[in-house]
């Protein structure tokens, strides 16, 4: 008589769910064409009534659909009260999801629609402008809770497919905290992603070093000279120490992604040294670090 007792099958896993919203214009189409092209499978313009009984109809699938990305829109003022609903009911069942949420400045927004001639869907009688405010109020809640917020404005269609690669490119979405390290100039404006900013205005400035200012923090030479001056390796180890702290809690609360801005003047010698720094000390302590240098050649 054989009193050993067959193990049931392992279950599979629950899907993995993406949820991709933001402003009408700022990429979300893009955003879904990435993902479906990554192996996801994607539904456009779904009512966030309807998520829950998506994820349920996934996992009856017995794993023949891992990834599900859903692309919501603003479809009326009670639309963040329904996508909260649903989405508490799916955390309930123990099935974490992500947000990631498209931005974009708002001229660039209007030179969008005004480029394809078409109305915001928001505007009614009124301008593009009206439609993008209100589109804003609606999102404001959404976009902070988002995991990811991901500016447009400068991003052209390849540069926002590689970070959605660099995000969700894995198979099966494993990974644990990903971090952005981005390089800006204080004169062409805050990054509107970065959860974290970091002035370096305070280094001496290599633009007035003649020899060094057509190089940029990525030159040797530009490095070693701001690394040498009085407070930069100082910032390096205790913000680095703060990091660890930050990235730490950021794990143990399950959020997947970081952006550290790291700005300067114009965004060409210190920081981008100073950003370059970081995100070696970032990989070193484990983190997938990505480096954007978002404003070097711009002068």
């Amino acid at each position: 008589m054989n009193d050993e007792v067959d193990e049931a099958p392992d279950s599979p896993e629950p899907p993995e769910l993406v949820v991709i919203s933001g402003m009408s214009g700022a990429g979300r189409s893009t955003a879904a064409k990435v993902l479906e092209d990554l192996g996801w499978f994607v539904v456009d313009n779904l009512p966030p009534s309807l998520i829950a009984t998506m994820v349920d109809l996934a996992a009856r699938t017995q794993g023949s659909v891992p990834r599900i990305a859903v692309v919501v829109d603003v479809r009326g003022r009670s639309f963040f009260e329904h996508l909260h609903e649903a989405l508490s009911h799916i955390e309930a069942t123990g099935l974490r999801h992500r947000i990631v949420f498209l931005e974009s400045a708002d001229d660039v927004l209007v030179r969008r629609f005004e480029n394809v001639r078409r109305p915001h869907p928001l505007q009614g009688e009124g301008r593009i402008t009206d439609g993008i405010k209100l589109e804003r109020d609606l999102l404001r809640e959404l976009r902070g809770e988002a995991d990811l917020v991901i500016d447009t404005s400068s991003r052209n269609v390849h540069e926002l497919r590689a970070t959605l690669e660099a995000a969700f490119g894995r198979e099966n979405g494993e990974g644990g905290l990903r971090a952005t390290v981005m390089s800006f100039g204080f004169k062409y404006g805050l990054p509107v992603d970065a959860d974290l900013v970091l002035d370096v205005r305070f280094l001496p400035n290599p633009h007035w070093i003649p020899e060094l200012r057509p190089r940029t923090g990525l030159d040797r030479e530009v490095s070693a000279y701001v690394l040498a001056q009085p407070g930069a390796k100082e910032l390096l180890e205790s913000y680095s120490e703060t990091l660890r702290i930050i990235t730490a809690g950021y794990r143990k609360e399950g959020k997947r992604y970081v952006t550290l801005a790291v700005g300067c003047t114009g965004g060409k010698h210190r920081s981008v040294a100073m950003a370059e720094q970081f995100a070696a000390r970032l990989s070193s302590d484990g983190v997938d670090t990505t480096v954007v240098h978002r404003d070097v050649g711009r002068e």
